[in-house]
């Protein structure tokens, strides 16, 4: 078939905002209209034609699809992490990669602390109760819950999210600690917070709040060990990734009483099946990835990709680039 004169470009889902009518301007462009993702095979065949691939973090780029993709010369993730492409297959094969940094900052460490409040203060379960009509009487031991105020937040990755989230941790008197590659003194400085080992995050932290990328040194970063060490009662806060968190390990401690709760807005697998355990424990408050689900930042991080891919499609270096040496 005849290749057209301008760009093919697929997109996996319906974006929030303007970006999508502003790219249809530009190229020749389908997007994949149902709920769902696109099944691999589908997302094969489109991409097989495609010059480039407006992608969700459920879309898997990988060899074999860049191996059926003979035009294919950006992959612009709608998303700051990007562990669902093969980045060094891009790289190889010259296909640029863009992602949307700082888009989402703001709005996931809202969240990330709405979880902190709503796991330590119950608030999920009060709804609940109330609704299904429990509610009779004030009770002075009815829901009690866990000060957030004054207590000890961990924070493991105090990257542009983690760090984020401590300054708002500030605001409510917390001990703030964290763990990192590299000491991050303006952090410090600004909240006091505390680079410490693992060890002493997790004896220490009264809430763990996870924030760092999936990698195969992150991979059930949080496991039986880990869980064990933490302090008897301790939350667990996951806006990460599902993976950083060996589900099964999560499941035994909180079964048995040594964490006291845990807030997942990412699991694993992603999404939970209807029988998984996590579904029916008191203790775990849960969210389908929506730390970024605001009308304003989704809109901009459709934009940003958008940006992304057109400055690739035109032979330019994206705003931001997960392989910029792809170009000269």
């Amino acid at each position: 078939m005849p290749r057209t004169l301008r760009p093919r470009v697929f997109v996996t889902r319906q974006l929030p905002g303007e970006a999508l009518g502003r790219l249809s301007k530009q190229v020749d462009l389908s997007v994949w209209e149902e709920e769902l993702p696109p099944p691999p095979e589908a997302l094969l065949a489109e991409a097989a034609r495609a010059d480039g691939l407006v992608t969700l973090l459920t879309d898997r780029v990988d060899a074999r699809l860049l191996a059926s993709a003979p035009h294919l010369r950006a992959v612009s993730n709608v998303a700051v992490g990007y562990d669902n492409i093969d980045v060094r297959a891009c790289t190889e094969r010259r296909v640029a990669v863009g992602n949307t940094p700082g888009a989402l900052t703001e709005t996931s460490a809202d969240f990330a602390f709405a979880l902190i409040l709503g796991l330590a203060r119950r608030v999920a379960e009060a709804d609940a109760y109330v609704r299904a009509g429990h509610w009779r009487t004030w009770s002075p031991s009815l829901l009690l819950g866990t000060d957030v105020y004054g207590a000890t937040l961990g924070i493991v990755g105090p990257g542009a999210i983690g760090s984020a989230v401590a300054r708002r941790a500030r605001g409510f008197g917390m001990r703030i600690l964290y763990v990192g590659r590299e000491a991050r003194p303006a952090l410090e400085a600004e909240t006091g917070a505390v680079r410490v080992d693992k060890a002493t995050l997790l004896a220490e932290a009264d809430i763990l709040s996870l924030h760092v990328p999936l990698t195969p040194a992150t991979r059930h970063w949080v496991g039986r060990e880990e869980l064990a060490a933490m302090k008897p009662g301790a939350l667990l806060v996951n806006t990460a990734r599902g993976g950083v968190v060996d589900p099964d390990a999560l499941v035994e401690a909180l079964r048995d009483g040594r964490l006291g709760g845990a807030a997942l807005d990412v699991t694993d697998p992603e999404p939970l099946p209807p029988d998984s355990p996590l579904m029916t424990l008191p203790n775990v408050l849960l969210a389908p990835h929506i730390a970024s689900a605001s009308h304003a930042t989704r809109g901009r991080m459709a934009s940003m990709a958008v940006d992304n891919l057109l400055a690739a499609l035109e032979g330019r270096r994206p705003p931001h680039c997960v392989n910029p040496e792809v170009f000269p």
